[in-house]
């Protein structure tokens, strides 16, 4: 017997959103000088906001804002500076259920996940964070000096997370900030600046300007800028590696992957059906290390796919308020489009492809989970990041040809391994190319431990004691 969900929507009221938005600089919000673009909810392609569009002089104004602002907070003794990364941790924990909304609103994201997965960690970095910034002379670095002004782009999947892994440690380093936020998720930045505000936070230690591509490349290029941070494609990556080579620029770069999920003929299946499934329909599959290649021990192979598709067959697409939802919309139109591209060409090269029956929406950008079976290395669907909930199912037979096709990539972001022996967890461990390695469990994440990739992955690491090091003098 199948027992049907009766909605459960959380409340739009406990969000306001603004009819439009300015720059936060100084401080303060201010107009921008470009044309001003509006940011929709991708679950029902509604308009939400229209949102200052940053234009080249725009940035400088607020990178001479950061510089002028890090005299002041880097000569701060860390214990005042931990003071204001508490404080804006705890008004973060205060307004969460806002947050959480507001995410989903803006990003599509299923308000279970904002609220039980991205808010909690948003507050526990600046808290972490928070922990450090008077500590810093017993990080291991020496006596290290933050670097000045951190220029930071930051993508649209995890749009208040991925500001949190930027911004604090930052800020805990004695740096100031100039952000610049995705373009189709904004809102929750710019919430932030009104918790800067209320933290009272001196005027340019943070600032976030919003726009599109150029507004970035101002960021990453503008010669005051000391640090730049990226997350984000690997494309981008490569642009920004170029714009900043031959400067004294410091930077880190954490781009895409294609992360694989190796379950071994010794693993509890329940379990690593479950680790699959939140390894890439997590988040829509908007999530850069997202297991989107399944390894599977031929001789488990049936089993194993019998039970992920019963499993995905149970997946609720659908609003992402309703708290039932596990998969909301696609964050865009353009992303829908590159989903369906290369599930087409999954298609065409003859993979056999399976959907659960599950009726989408009419309105916004959806997608049903997929999976591709019969799955050859060379497909483009086994090579290319989709960023999507779409899941490409390979076989193996001994751990040495699990190791070679996982490492068959050029990323090196994350990995999963499920078995049930230790030791062969820390074999494959050694050998796999990858930044992150769970085992028996997956999209585990944590402010105490470092993440960051190989290869076309990027380099450099966040988080942890790894993620101080970015951002100082050492």
């Amino acid at each position: 017997m199948m027992f049907e969900y009766a909605p459960a929507p959380e409340s739009r009221d406990v969000v306001d959103i603004k009819s439009s938005y300015g720059l936060f600089v100084n401080g303060e919000f201010v107009e921008g000088s470009g044309k001003p673009f509006k940011t929709v909810n991708p679950a029902t392609e509604e308009k939400l906001a229209e949102i200052a569009n940053a234009t080249s002089d725009d940035v400088d104004r607020a990178v001479q804002s950061a510089r002028k602002a890090f005299g002041v907070w880097s000569q701060l003794p860390g214990s005042e500076r931990a003071k204001y990364l508490f404080r804006i941790a705890r008004l973060i924990q205060e307004r969460a259920r806002e947050l959480a909304v507001l995410e989903s609103i803006d990003n599509g994201k299923p308000i279970r996940e904002s609220r039980d997965v991205d808010l909690p960690l948003v507050a526990a970095h600046f808290f972490y964070y928070a922990g450090w910034a008077d500590k810093l002379k017993y990080a291991g670095y020496g006596d290290a000096r933050p670097l000045g002004v951190a220029g930071q782009v930051i993508p649209w999947n995890f749009p208040l997370l991925m500001l949190a892994w930027k911004i604090a440690p930052a800020l805990a380093c004695g740096n100031t900030v100039v952000l610049k936020p995705a373009e189709t998720t904004p809102l929750t930045a710019l919430a932030f600046a009104e918790i800067c505000q209320q933290a009272d936070l001196p005027p340019g230690v943070v600032n976030i300007v919003t726009g599109a591509g150029q507004t970035g490349a101002a960021v990453v290029a503008h010669p005051d800028v000391n640090k730049v941070a990226f997350t984000g494609s690997t494309e981008v990556g490569r642009i920004i590696a170029r714009t900043v080579a031959g400067t004294d620029k410091k930077l880190t770069l954490e781009l895409g992957g294609k992360a694989a999920n190796i379950v071994f003929d010794d693993a509890a299946v329940d379990q690593a059906v479950e680790g699959i499934v939140n390894g890439i329909f997590f988040n829509q599959g908007h999530v850069c290390c997202a297991g989107s290649r399944l390894l599977v021990q031929e001789s488990v192979y049936d089993v194993v796919l019998e039970s992920l598709k019963r499993r995905v067959s149970t997946l609720r697409v659908g609003d992402p308020l309703d708290k039932n939802t596990d998969i909301g919309a696609i964050n865009s139109a353009e992303q829908l489009a590159k989903i369906r591209e290369l599930s087409d060409a999954g298609e065409a090269e003859g993979a056999a492809r399976w959907s659960p029956a599950c009726e989408l929406p009419a309105k916004g950008f959806w997608f049903a989970p997929t999976l591709f079976t019969e799955v050859a290395q060379s497909h483009r669907i086994a090579r290319e990041e989709i960023f999507g909930p779409v899941l490409s199912v390979l076989t193996f037979r001994t751990p040495a040809e699990a190791v070679e096709k996982a490492n068959n990539t050029p990323y090196g972001l994350s990995a999963g391994v499920w078995t049930e022996k230790g030791s062969r967890i820390l074999w494959m461990a050694d050998r796999l190319r990858a930044g992150v390695v769970w085992a028996n469990t997956f999209n585990k994440f944590d402010p105490t431990s470092p993440f960051g990739g190989y290869k076309e992955s990027g380099y450099g690491r966040e988080g942890g004691l790894r993620g101080l090091e970015a951002y100082l003098d050492v």
